[in-house]
């Protein structure tokens, strides 16, 4: 049996995206590495499937490492200070800015995807983008909620890669929406320590 290029890429994001999810349960600031290696992956990937949307969240997401792992890191270093960056909540009224957001990203994205492509699943591939841009800021940030963020996004992804049949990362992401549930619940404890 032979692998094509798209299942071999598949499975390789898999691999660094178990790694990255171990890291970011446990808070570790290394996960922003594994955060770099996976959307580079993902970019060939999701192109090679027609998913324009996730594979445009992939610069994103090299972007959001880069600025997360220096506020996670600029705040390790600076830990004797006192400013280390903690678990927190996120307010209610950054909630109803951050819903705002999404709503426009959504709306934008769905728009280009609709005029120029041929997406076939333009409103989940346009909505889990937008969420995903919302949820890398709130990870860089370390609110807990992005874990709620990430609950919805991974279980639409289920179904989505499912239906493109990219079926190793549709795995991954069944197992990323329960592990949200275990993260959320630790992340809530951690704030508790702090």
């Amino acid at each position: 049996m032979t692998l094509d290029l798209n299942t071999l890429l598949d499975i390789l994001k898999v691999g660094v995206g178990l790694i990255y999810l171990y890291l970011e349960y446990h808070a570790r600031p290394s996960m922003w590495i594994a955060s770099v290696i996976m959307p580079a992956i993902g970019l060939v990937l999701f192109w090679n499937k027609g998913l324009y949307a996730d594979c445009a969240i992939n610069c994103y997401y090299l972007l959001i490492a880069i600025y997360g792992f220096a506020a996670w890191t600029r705040h390790s270093r600076k830990k004797s200070s006192g400013s280390e960056l903690h678990i927190t909540h996120i307010s209610r009224s950054r909630v109803l800015i951050l819903g705002g957001y999404l709503m426009v990203i959504w709306g934008c994205i769905a728009l280009i995807l609709h005029k120029f492509t041929d997406s076939t699943v333009v409103a989940l591939d346009s909505l889990t983008t937008s969420m995903s841009i919302i949820g890398m800021w709130m990870l860089a940030r370390k609110y807990v909620e992005q874990w709620v963020v990430w609950f919805v996004v991974d279980a639409i992804y289920v179904w989505l890669y499912y239906k493109k049949q990219i079926y190793f990362s549709g795995t991954l992401y069944v197992f990323y929406t329960v592990m949200a549930l275990f993260g959320y619940r630790r992340w809530q404890k951690q704030i508790l320590r702090n």
